[in-house]
Protein backbone atom coordinates (compact mmCIF):
# COMPACT_ATOMS: atom_id res chain seq x y z
CA UNK A 1 0.00 0.00 0.00
CA UNK A 2 1.58 3.14 -1.07
CA UNK A 3 1.66 5.97 1.72
CA UNK A 4 -1.24 8.59 0.11
CA UNK A 5 -3.69 5.38 0.05
CA UNK A 6 -3.39 4.37 4.03
CA UNK A 7 -5.57 5.85 6.69
CA UNK A 8 -4.20 7.78 9.19
CA UNK A 9 -4.34 4.51 11.67
CA UNK A 10 -2.35 2.35 9.20
CA UNK A 11 -0.24 5.36 8.70
CA UNK A 12 0.74 5.77 12.75
CA UNK A 13 0.73 1.73 12.53
CA UNK A 14 3.56 2.66 10.06
CA UNK A 15 5.31 4.86 11.99
CA UNK A 16 5.51 3.30 14.96
CA UNK A 17 6.77 -0.08 13.24
CA UNK A 18 9.76 2.43 12.07
CA UNK A 19 9.07 1.95 8.32
CA UNK A 20 9.10 5.14 7.41
CA UNK A 21 10.28 8.62 8.98
CA UNK A 22 7.83 11.24 9.91
CA UNK A 23 10.40 13.32 7.68
CA UNK A 24 9.56 10.90 5.00
CA UNK A 25 5.98 11.04 5.57
CA UNK A 26 5.67 14.87 4.90
CA UNK A 27 7.91 14.96 1.79
CA UNK A 28 6.08 12.09 0.36
CA UNK A 29 2.55 14.22 0.50
CA UNK A 30 4.62 17.88 0.38
CA UNK A 31 5.54 16.20 -3.58
CA UNK A 32 1.97 15.33 -4.00
CA UNK A 33 0.64 18.73 -3.30
CA UNK A 34 3.52 20.30 -5.64
CA UNK A 35 2.21 18.30 -8.58
CA UNK A 36 -1.57 18.01 -8.15
CA UNK A 37 -2.90 21.85 -6.30
CA UNK A 38 -2.16 23.80 -9.77
CA UNK A 39 -5.07 22.08 -11.13
CA UNK A 40 -7.26 21.47 -7.92
CA UNK A 41 -6.25 24.56 -6.34
CA UNK A 42 -7.00 23.03 -3.21
CA UNK A 43 -4.36 24.63 -1.07
CA UNK A 44 -3.96 28.51 -0.54
CA UNK A 45 -1.26 28.30 1.49
CA UNK A 46 1.51 25.29 1.86
CA UNK A 47 3.96 25.31 4.44
CA UNK A 48 6.55 22.99 3.53
CA UNK A 49 9.24 24.17 6.12
CA UNK A 50 6.91 23.91 9.23
CA UNK A 51 5.48 20.99 7.83
CA UNK A 52 9.77 19.46 8.12
CA UNK A 53 10.50 21.11 11.13
CA UNK A 54 7.12 19.28 12.37
CA UNK A 55 8.10 16.14 11.41
CA UNK A 56 11.20 16.54 12.79
CA UNK A 57 10.11 17.38 16.29
CA UNK A 58 7.92 14.50 15.86
CA UNK A 59 10.98 12.27 14.53
CA UNK A 60 12.70 13.25 18.00
CA UNK A 61 9.76 12.86 20.15
CA UNK A 62 9.02 8.82 18.81
CA UNK A 63 12.96 8.42 19.25
CA UNK A 64 12.21 9.76 22.87
CA UNK A 65 9.50 7.75 23.77
CA UNK A 66 7.10 10.66 24.33
CA UNK A 67 5.20 9.88 21.15
CA UNK A 68 2.05 11.45 20.85
CA UNK A 69 -1.60 9.90 19.75
CA UNK A 70 -0.65 12.07 16.15
CA UNK A 71 2.80 12.06 16.06
CA UNK A 72 4.09 12.49 12.51
CA UNK A 73 0.42 12.65 11.11
CA UNK A 74 0.99 15.41 8.09
CA UNK A 75 -2.91 17.32 8.19
CA UNK A 76 -4.26 20.13 6.38
CA UNK A 77 -6.12 23.48 7.96
CA UNK A 78 -9.03 24.99 6.60
CA UNK A 79 -8.02 28.61 5.96
CA UNK A 80 -10.58 29.87 8.91
CA UNK A 81 -8.18 28.72 11.52
CA UNK A 82 -6.10 30.70 12.96
CA UNK A 83 -2.83 29.63 12.76
CA UNK A 84 -0.02 31.83 14.30
CA UNK A 85 2.63 33.61 11.89
CA UNK A 86 1.00 31.96 8.99
CA UNK A 87 -1.16 34.10 7.06
CA UNK A 88 -5.22 33.27 7.80
CA UNK A 89 -7.45 34.46 5.17
CA UNK A 90 -10.70 32.97 5.50
CA UNK A 91 -11.07 32.77 1.56
CA UNK A 92 -11.13 36.59 1.39
CA UNK A 93 -9.76 39.56 0.14
CA UNK A 94 -10.66 41.55 3.02
CA UNK A 95 -7.96 38.71 5.31
CA UNK A 96 -5.47 38.13 2.43
CA UNK A 97 -2.57 40.50 4.52
CA UNK A 98 -3.48 38.80 8.01
CA UNK A 99 -0.97 36.79 9.57
CA UNK A 100 -2.88 35.02 12.75
CA UNK A 101 -0.88 36.56 16.36
CA UNK A 102 -2.15 32.62 17.87
CA UNK A 103 -3.16 29.45 17.30
CA UNK A 104 -6.70 28.58 17.15
CA UNK A 105 -7.48 25.42 20.27
CA UNK A 106 -8.17 23.28 17.23
CA UNK A 107 -4.88 23.66 15.68
CA UNK A 108 -3.15 24.22 18.94
CA UNK A 109 -4.12 20.61 20.18
CA UNK A 110 -3.65 18.60 16.79
CA UNK A 111 -0.56 20.33 17.25
CA UNK A 112 0.06 19.31 20.41
CA UNK A 113 -0.38 15.61 19.93
CA UNK A 114 2.23 15.67 17.25
CA UNK A 115 0.44 16.11 14.17
CA UNK A 116 2.26 18.14 11.40
CA UNK A 117 1.05 20.67 9.06
CA UNK A 118 0.96 21.07 5.37
CA UNK A 119 -1.01 23.97 5.02
CA UNK A 120 -3.71 26.22 4.60
CA UNK A 121 -6.89 25.09 2.81
CA UNK A 122 -9.16 27.15 0.19
CA UNK A 123 -12.61 27.72 1.08
CA UNK A 124 -15.47 30.14 0.07
CA UNK A 125 -15.38 33.25 1.83
CA UNK A 126 -16.17 33.54 4.64
CA UNK A 127 -17.47 29.93 4.80
CA UNK A 128 -20.22 31.06 2.86
CA UNK A 129 -21.26 28.69 0.06
CA UNK A 130 -22.24 25.56 -1.17
CA UNK A 131 -19.19 24.97 -3.86
CA UNK A 132 -16.08 26.15 -2.85
CA UNK A 133 -16.59 29.11 -6.02
CA UNK A 134 -17.00 32.13 -4.05
CA UNK A 135 -13.00 31.85 -2.73
CA UNK A 136 -11.08 35.38 -3.75
CA UNK A 137 -8.37 32.78 -4.76
CA UNK A 138 -10.86 30.70 -7.58
CA UNK A 139 -12.23 27.66 -7.03
CA UNK A 140 -11.85 24.35 -5.91
CA UNK A 141 -11.89 21.63 -7.97
CA UNK A 142 -13.28 18.19 -7.63
CA UNK A 143 -10.58 15.43 -7.66
CA UNK A 144 -13.26 12.99 -9.63
CA UNK A 145 -13.89 15.45 -12.23
CA UNK A 146 -12.13 18.82 -12.54
CA UNK A 147 -15.10 20.57 -14.19
CA UNK A 148 -17.05 19.90 -10.79
CA UNK A 149 -17.39 21.52 -7.89
CA UNK A 150 -16.06 20.23 -4.19
CA UNK A 151 -19.23 21.59 -2.39
CA UNK A 152 -18.62 24.39 0.08
CA UNK A 153 -17.43 26.13 2.27
CA UNK A 154 -14.87 23.46 3.54
CA UNK A 155 -14.37 22.26 -0.12
CA UNK A 156 -10.64 22.98 -0.66
CA UNK A 157 -10.21 20.14 3.12
CA UNK A 158 -12.36 17.93 1.15
CA UNK A 159 -10.59 17.88 -2.12
CA UNK A 160 -7.20 17.66 0.05
CA UNK A 161 -8.05 14.68 1.55
CA UNK A 162 -10.49 13.26 -1.49
CA UNK A 163 -7.12 13.57 -3.75
CA UNK A 164 -4.57 12.25 -1.03
CA UNK A 165 -2.76 15.17 -0.77
CA UNK A 166 -3.39 14.89 3.04
CA UNK A 167 -4.53 11.59 5.35
CA UNK A 168 -6.55 14.30 7.18
CA UNK A 169 -7.60 17.92 7.19
CA UNK A 170 -9.87 19.97 9.52
CA UNK A 171 -13.00 21.71 8.41
CA UNK A 172 -16.44 24.09 9.42
CA UNK A 173 -19.95 23.38 9.38
CA UNK A 174 -22.54 26.06 9.50
CA UNK A 175 -24.77 24.64 7.30
CA UNK A 176 -23.27 21.42 5.85
CA UNK A 177 -19.82 22.68 5.09
CA UNK A 178 -18.23 19.51 6.30
CA UNK A 179 -21.08 17.28 5.17
CA UNK A 180 -21.59 18.65 1.73
CA UNK A 181 -18.27 18.60 0.47
CA UNK A 182 -17.83 15.03 2.22
CA UNK A 183 -20.54 13.80 0.24
CA UNK A 184 -19.68 15.43 -3.25
CA UNK A 185 -15.93 14.37 -3.15
CA UNK A 186 -16.39 10.88 -1.36
CA UNK A 187 -14.77 11.26 1.83
CA UNK A 188 -16.04 11.03 5.49
CA UNK A 189 -16.89 14.07 7.34
CA UNK A 190 -18.71 14.93 10.71
CA UNK A 191 -19.97 17.91 12.40
CA UNK A 192 -20.11 17.57 16.42
CA UNK A 193 -22.31 19.03 18.80
CA UNK A 194 -22.52 22.51 18.73
CA UNK A 195 -20.27 23.27 21.85
CA UNK A 196 -18.13 19.73 21.77
CA UNK A 197 -14.90 20.98 19.71
CA UNK A 198 -13.64 25.08 20.83
CA UNK A 199 -14.69 27.74 18.28
CA UNK A 200 -11.61 30.04 19.95
CA UNK A 201 -9.67 31.22 16.76
CA UNK A 202 -11.88 30.16 14.07
CA UNK A 203 -12.98 33.14 11.96
CA UNK A 204 -17.09 33.50 12.98
CA UNK A 205 -19.62 33.43 10.12
CA UNK A 206 -22.44 32.34 12.71
CA UNK A 207 -21.52 32.20 15.40
CA UNK A 208 -24.59 29.60 17.03
CA UNK A 209 -24.33 27.77 13.93
CA UNK A 210 -20.95 27.36 13.23
CA UNK A 211 -18.75 24.05 14.43
CA UNK A 212 -15.29 22.95 13.96
CA UNK A 213 -15.09 19.11 12.48
CA UNK A 214 -13.17 16.73 10.44
CA UNK A 215 -12.67 15.61 7.24
CA UNK A 216 -11.10 11.96 6.62
CA UNK A 217 -10.82 8.82 4.40
CA UNK A 218 -12.53 6.54 7.04
CA UNK A 219 -14.91 6.98 10.24
CA UNK A 220 -12.17 5.24 11.96
CA UNK A 221 -10.00 7.80 11.34
CA UNK A 222 -12.59 10.47 12.35
CA UNK A 223 -12.99 9.07 15.28
CA UNK A 224 -9.05 9.23 16.11
CA UNK A 225 -8.84 12.80 15.18
CA UNK A 226 -12.39 14.19 16.93
CA UNK A 227 -10.89 12.56 20.67
CA UNK A 228 -8.42 14.86 20.25
CA UNK A 229 -9.66 17.89 19.00
CA UNK A 230 -13.10 17.76 21.16
CA UNK A 231 -13.16 18.81 24.87
CA UNK A 232 -14.14 21.78 27.36
CA UNK A 233 -12.16 25.67 26.27
CA UNK A 234 -12.45 28.62 28.61
CA UNK A 235 -11.28 30.36 26.16
CA UNK A 236 -14.91 30.10 23.81
CA UNK A 237 -18.29 30.68 26.15
CA UNK A 238 -20.22 28.49 24.11
CA UNK A 239 -17.67 24.94 24.97
CA UNK A 240 -19.34 22.63 26.99
CA UNK A 241 -18.03 21.65 29.69
CA UNK A 242 -18.65 17.72 29.61
CA UNK A 243 -16.54 14.49 29.60
CA UNK A 244 -15.16 13.47 25.81
CA UNK A 245 -15.49 9.45 25.54
CA UNK A 246 -12.79 7.57 24.09
CA UNK A 247 -14.53 8.11 20.07
CA UNK A 248 -11.91 5.22 19.05
CA UNK A 249 -12.40 2.51 21.72
CA UNK A 250 -16.32 2.70 20.96
CA UNK A 251 -16.05 2.30 17.33
CA UNK A 252 -16.76 -1.94 17.87
CA UNK A 253 -20.29 -1.42 19.64
CA UNK A 254 -22.92 -2.85 17.44
CA UNK A 255 -25.44 -2.17 15.06
CA UNK A 256 -27.81 -5.17 16.29
CA UNK A 257 -30.52 -3.36 18.47
CA UNK A 258 -30.28 -0.09 17.40
CA UNK A 259 -32.92 1.70 16.15
CA UNK A 260 -32.53 4.15 12.66
CA UNK A 261 -34.92 6.27 11.65
CA UNK A 262 -35.55 7.07 7.51
CA UNK A 263 -36.12 10.45 7.62
CA UNK A 264 -39.13 10.71 4.86
CA UNK A 265 -39.32 14.44 4.30
CA UNK A 266 -35.17 13.36 3.05
CA UNK A 267 -36.78 11.43 0.32
CA UNK A 268 -39.50 13.78 -1.24
CA UNK A 269 -39.03 16.35 -4.29
CA UNK A 270 -36.03 17.48 -5.11
CA UNK A 271 -33.95 14.37 -4.72
CA UNK A 272 -32.17 12.83 -7.91
CA UNK A 273 -33.58 9.16 -8.35
CA UNK A 274 -29.86 7.60 -8.09
CA UNK A 275 -28.89 9.47 -5.47
CA UNK A 276 -31.79 8.18 -3.65
CA UNK A 277 -31.44 4.39 -4.81
CA UNK A 278 -28.10 4.34 -3.41
CA UNK A 279 -28.63 6.26 -0.14
CA UNK A 280 -31.84 3.56 0.35
CA UNK A 281 -29.02 0.71 -0.31
CA UNK A 282 -26.90 1.88 2.25
CA UNK A 283 -29.82 2.44 4.75
CA UNK A 284 -30.81 -1.30 4.02
CA UNK A 285 -27.12 -2.78 4.54
CA UNK A 286 -27.30 -0.99 7.93
CA UNK A 287 -30.38 -3.26 8.65
CA UNK A 288 -28.43 -6.04 7.54
CA UNK A 289 -26.17 -5.85 9.71
CA UNK A 290 -28.30 -5.65 12.66
CA UNK A 291 -30.25 -1.78 13.02
CA UNK A 292 -33.81 -1.49 13.20
CA UNK A 293 -35.37 0.69 10.38
CA UNK A 294 -37.91 2.51 11.59
CA UNK A 295 -39.97 5.40 9.32
CA UNK A 296 -39.67 8.36 10.43
CA UNK A 297 -41.50 12.55 9.92
CA UNK A 298 -40.02 15.77 10.76
CA UNK A 299 -42.50 18.08 8.98
CA UNK A 300 -40.55 21.18 9.73
CA UNK A 301 -37.81 20.21 8.54
CA UNK A 302 -38.15 21.58 4.45
CA UNK A 303 -38.63 24.87 6.73
CA UNK A 304 -34.84 24.55 7.06
CA UNK A 305 -33.33 26.70 4.26
CA UNK A 306 -35.36 29.90 4.72
CA UNK A 307 -35.16 29.72 8.51
CA UNK A 308 -30.78 29.22 8.19
CA UNK A 309 -31.18 31.71 5.55
CA UNK A 310 -32.43 34.64 7.72
CA UNK A 311 -31.10 33.20 11.06
CA UNK A 312 -27.14 33.25 9.63
CA UNK A 313 -27.00 36.21 7.93
CA UNK A 314 -28.14 38.09 10.73
CA UNK A 315 -25.36 36.87 12.91
CA UNK A 316 -22.95 36.94 9.94
CA UNK A 317 -23.99 41.08 9.42
CA UNK A 318 -22.85 41.39 13.22
CA UNK A 319 -19.84 39.49 13.18
CA UNK A 320 -18.49 40.94 10.04
CA UNK A 321 -19.06 44.34 11.12
CA UNK A 322 -15.57 44.27 12.96
CA UNK A 323 -14.10 44.55 9.18
CA UNK A 324 -13.83 48.57 8.63
CA UNK A 325 -10.30 48.80 7.71
CA UNK A 326 -9.41 50.55 10.41
CA UNK A 327 -7.24 47.85 12.74
CA UNK A 328 -6.26 44.83 10.55
CA UNK A 329 -7.54 43.66 7.06
CA UNK A 330 -7.80 45.42 3.91
CA UNK A 331 -7.56 48.90 3.72
CA UNK A 332 -9.07 51.08 0.83
CA UNK A 333 -5.95 53.57 -0.46
CA UNK A 334 -5.82 57.55 0.23
CA UNK A 335 -9.67 57.72 1.81
CA UNK A 336 -11.30 61.00 2.20
CA UNK A 337 -12.64 60.97 5.59
CA UNK A 338 -13.97 57.74 7.82
CA UNK A 339 -17.11 57.15 6.36
CA UNK A 340 -15.07 56.94 2.58
CA UNK A 341 -12.87 54.40 4.90
CA UNK A 342 -15.44 52.12 6.15
CA UNK A 343 -17.19 52.06 2.77
CA UNK A 344 -14.33 51.49 0.14
CA UNK A 345 -12.90 49.41 2.62
CA UNK A 346 -15.82 47.04 2.55
CA UNK A 347 -17.02 47.75 -0.63
CA UNK A 348 -13.60 46.22 -1.68
CA UNK A 349 -12.59 44.12 0.92
CA UNK A 350 -16.09 41.17 0.58
CA UNK A 351 -17.19 39.79 -2.12
CA UNK A 352 -20.82 39.32 -3.75
CA UNK A 353 -22.23 36.35 -1.92
CA UNK A 354 -20.71 37.97 1.61
CA UNK A 355 -22.32 41.47 1.06
CA UNK A 356 -25.46 39.88 -0.01
CA UNK A 357 -25.52 37.94 3.13
CA UNK A 358 -24.94 41.08 5.14
CA UNK A 359 -27.07 42.91 3.66
CA UNK A 360 -29.98 40.57 4.55
CA UNK A 361 -28.93 39.95 7.70
CA UNK A 362 -29.05 43.93 8.58
CA UNK A 363 -32.34 43.60 7.25
CA UNK A 364 -33.79 41.21 9.01
CA UNK A 365 -32.63 43.06 12.25
CA UNK A 366 -33.81 46.34 11.42
CA UNK A 367 -36.37 47.84 13.36
CA UNK A 368 -39.92 47.30 11.84
CA UNK A 369 -38.56 43.74 10.35
CA UNK A 370 -37.18 42.08 13.48
CA UNK A 371 -40.26 40.58 14.47
CA UNK A 372 -41.49 39.28 10.99
CA UNK A 373 -38.23 37.85 9.96
CA UNK A 374 -35.20 37.12 12.40
CA UNK A 375 -37.91 36.54 15.73
CA UNK A 376 -40.16 34.09 13.21
CA UNK A 377 -37.05 32.07 12.36
CA UNK A 378 -35.91 31.47 15.70
CA UNK A 379 -39.22 30.28 16.87
CA UNK A 380 -38.82 27.99 13.57
CA UNK A 381 -35.73 27.19 14.96
CA UNK A 382 -37.25 25.99 17.79
CA UNK A 383 -40.18 23.87 16.39
CA UNK A 384 -36.80 22.11 14.47
CA UNK A 385 -35.07 21.56 16.93
CA UNK A 386 -37.74 20.40 19.23
CA UNK A 387 -38.72 17.67 16.41
CA UNK A 388 -35.47 16.50 16.47
CA UNK A 389 -35.75 15.81 20.25
CA UNK A 390 -39.15 14.27 19.57
CA UNK A 391 -37.33 12.14 16.93
CA UNK A 392 -34.74 10.58 19.11
CA UNK A 393 -37.04 9.45 21.86
CA UNK A 394 -37.88 6.78 19.37
CA UNK A 395 -34.63 6.10 17.61
CA UNK A 396 -31.38 6.31 18.18
CA UNK A 397 -30.00 7.66 14.54
CA UNK A 398 -31.81 9.44 11.53
CA UNK A 399 -30.67 8.65 8.45
CA UNK A 400 -30.70 10.11 4.79
CA UNK A 401 -28.95 11.47 1.60
CA UNK A 402 -26.52 14.11 2.02
CA UNK A 403 -26.78 16.18 -0.98
CA UNK A 404 -30.10 16.00 -3.51
CA UNK A 405 -27.18 15.53 -6.28
CA UNK A 406 -24.08 14.74 -7.27
CA UNK A 407 -21.31 17.67 -8.01
CA UNK A 408 -22.32 19.69 -10.29
CA UNK A 409 -20.38 22.15 -12.98
CA UNK A 410 -18.28 25.07 -11.69
CA UNK A 411 -20.26 27.96 -12.94
CA UNK A 412 -23.74 26.37 -12.96
CA UNK A 413 -25.46 27.92 -9.90
CA UNK A 414 -23.52 31.17 -8.87
CA UNK A 415 -25.69 33.62 -10.52
CA UNK A 416 -28.77 31.55 -9.18
CA UNK A 417 -28.39 31.89 -5.11
CA UNK A 418 -31.87 30.62 -4.06
CA UNK A 419 -30.71 27.03 -6.28
CA UNK A 420 -27.56 27.53 -4.70
CA UNK A 421 -28.95 27.59 -1.41
CA UNK A 422 -31.07 24.32 -2.14
CA UNK A 423 -27.96 22.03 -2.04
CA UNK A 424 -27.91 22.34 1.69
CA UNK A 425 -31.79 21.61 2.13
CA UNK A 426 -30.69 17.97 3.84
CA UNK A 427 -28.05 19.77 5.95
CA UNK A 428 -28.89 22.27 7.51
CA UNK A 429 -31.57 21.05 10.19
CA UNK A 430 -28.51 19.42 12.30
CA UNK A 431 -27.00 23.04 12.68
CA UNK A 432 -30.14 24.52 13.79
CA UNK A 433 -30.56 22.07 16.42
CA UNK A 434 -26.91 21.45 17.13
CA UNK A 435 -26.87 17.89 16.80
CA UNK A 436 -24.08 15.78 15.64
CA UNK A 437 -24.39 14.85 11.88
CA UNK A 438 -21.84 12.92 9.39
CA UNK A 439 -21.67 11.74 5.70
CA UNK A 440 -19.93 8.98 4.60
CA UNK A 441 -19.54 7.63 0.91
CA UNK A 442 -22.12 4.79 -0.38
CA UNK A 443 -21.85 4.79 -4.03
CA UNK A 444 -21.47 6.63 -7.18
CA UNK A 445 -23.91 7.93 -9.49
CA UNK A 446 -22.75 8.67 -13.20
CA UNK A 447 -18.84 8.06 -11.76
CA UNK A 448 -19.70 10.90 -9.55
CA UNK A 449 -19.76 10.18 -5.30
CA UNK A 450 -23.55 10.22 -3.29
CA UNK A 451 -23.21 10.58 0.38
CA UNK A 452 -25.03 8.94 3.41
CA UNK A 453 -25.96 11.23 6.17
CA UNK A 454 -26.01 10.17 9.86
CA UNK A 455 -27.77 12.28 12.54
CA UNK A 456 -27.45 12.01 15.87
CA UNK A 457 -28.74 13.59 19.18
CA UNK A 458 -26.44 15.75 20.94
CA UNK A 459 -23.16 14.36 22.23
CA UNK A 460 -24.57 11.22 19.65
CA UNK A 461 -20.86 11.28 18.06
CA UNK A 462 -19.50 7.89 19.49
CA UNK A 463 -22.67 5.87 17.84
CA UNK A 464 -22.62 7.44 14.56
CA UNK A 465 -19.03 7.03 14.15
CA UNK A 466 -19.55 3.12 15.14
CA UNK A 467 -22.55 2.70 12.60
CA UNK A 468 -20.49 4.75 9.83
CA UNK A 469 -17.31 2.60 10.72
CA UNK A 470 -20.00 -1.17 10.57
CA UNK A 471 -20.89 0.26 7.20
CA UNK A 472 -17.10 0.77 6.33
CA UNK A 473 -16.08 -2.78 7.53
CA UNK A 474 -18.78 -4.06 4.97
CA UNK A 475 -18.42 -1.86 1.93
CA UNK A 476 -15.00 -0.29 -0.11
CA UNK A 477 -16.83 3.26 -1.03
CA UNK A 478 -14.54 5.18 1.40
CA UNK A 479 -11.53 3.85 -0.24
CA UNK A 480 -11.82 4.37 -3.46
CA UNK A 481 -9.41 6.99 -5.22
CA UNK A 482 -9.94 9.49 -8.48
CA UNK A 483 -7.86 7.83 -10.92
CA UNK A 484 -5.02 10.43 -11.15
CA UNK A 485 -4.45 10.90 -7.80
CA UNK A 486 -4.46 6.75 -6.90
Amino acid sequence: MSLHSASVTELLAGLGAKQFSAVELAEHFLKRIEAANPALNAFVTVTAERALADARRADDARAAGQAGPLNGIPLAHKDIFCTDGIRTACGSRMLDNFIAPYDATVVERLAAAGSVMLGKTNMDEFAMGSSNETSHYGPVRNPWDLRKVPGGSSGGSAATVAARLAPVATGTDTGGSIRQPAALVGVSGIKPTYGRVSRHGLIAFASSLDQAGVLATTAEDCALLLRTMAGFDPRDSTSIDAAVPDYLAELGAPLKGVRIGIVSEFFGQGLDSENGALVRAAIDQLGKLGATLVDVSCPNLPLSVPTYYVVAPAECSSNLSRFDGVRFGHRCKDPRDLLDLYQRSRGEGFGAEVKRRIMTGTYVLSAGYYDAYYLKAQKVRSLIAAEFRSAFGTVDILVGPTSPTTAFDIGAKIDDPITMYLNDIYTIGANLAGVPAMSVPCGFAGGLPVGLQLIGPHFGESRLLAAAHAYQRETDFHRRVPASYA
